[in-house]
């Protein structure tokens, strides 16, 4: 008898062991069909990711409130002019990080004298860090078929004698990194989704309106303050004045929005 109990004992909890496989799969099984319609979870989390590499992310979009506060600081502001040199500068990024050690550290077509924005040195060197950040490790990195969705103004913030503007895109691609061969980051066959805000400073003439003051000049004919940053003529007595915004904008930085920048 005593036997039979000994026998029984590992096949009891053997069958006990099958039985609570098998409500786990089912209640696996019943999660997937409810949330994915399909039996097989992996397949189901497969089409989900399917689903967001062909969906856009959605941008911070503050453009109705900032627009107009840009527009009476600076009155030739265009937005689809500035929304365009975003949008062709983060691209020329990508591109130029993608080309590696063959980029010549020129961006052609986007440093014309007739530009709304300039390419500060800060902006290049910071595309030259990433390549030889990647030189350095060894690494490959790749930026295929770029497409930019959606482009919005996120920010806008005025400072001791600086303005910034931060613009905000949604960006396909596909990104991926290789090393001797080997992807080590990202998915050649899939699209990635994302977010980059770029940023846009305007710095004053120091010799015009002194550092650290925003708003320091004055009407030559009656000699009342120049309040607004784009101003041409002067709000009191008409006259033309010369524009405090004597330098044009400039791509400052650009970022992937992430955890880190949000």
């Amino acid at each position: 008898m005593s036997s039979v109990i000994l026998w029984l004992v590992p096949v009891i909890a053997f069958a006990g062991i099958l039985i609570c496989v098998w409500v786990v799969k089912q209640k696996i099984q019943n999660f997937s069909r409810s949330v994915f319609g399909t039996d097989s979870l992996t397949e189901g989390l497969e089409r989900q990711a399917d689903e967001l590499a062909m969906t856009p992310k959605s941008v911070s979009g503050m453009t109705r409130i900032f627009a107009p506060q840009i527009q009476r600081d600076f009155p030739d502001f265009h937005l689809e002019e500035f929304r365009d040199k975003v949008e062709n500068v983060l691209v020329a990024a990508l591109q130029a990080i993608g080309a590696g050690a063959s980029f010549s550290g020129s961006f052609t077509g986007l440093e014309n004298a007739d530009d709304v924005a300039k390419l500060s040195e800060d902006f290049k060197l910071q595309v030259k860090n990433r390549i030889a950040i990647n030189e350095t490790a060894g690494i490959t990195e790749h930026y295929e078929q770029i497409t930019v969705y959606q482009t919005e103004i996120t920010n806008y913030s005025r400072q001791q004698g600086k303005c910034m503007i931060t613009f905000q895109s949604a960006v396909g691609h596909f990104h991926y990194k290789e090393k001797d061969g080997v992807v080590t980051e990202g998915d050649k066959k899939r699209l990635e989704q994302t977010k980059y805000n770029v940023e846009l400073m305007y710095i004053q003439d120091e010799t015009l309106v002194g550092e650290g003051n925003a708003f320091g000049t004055t009407c030559p004919n009656c000699g009342a303050p120049v309040t607004r940053l784009g101003a041409m003529y002067c709000e009191y007595c008409g006259s033309a004045v010369t524009p405090v915004n004597v330098k044009v904008w400039s791509v400052h930085s650009f970022y992937e929005v992430d955890y880190r920048h949000v």
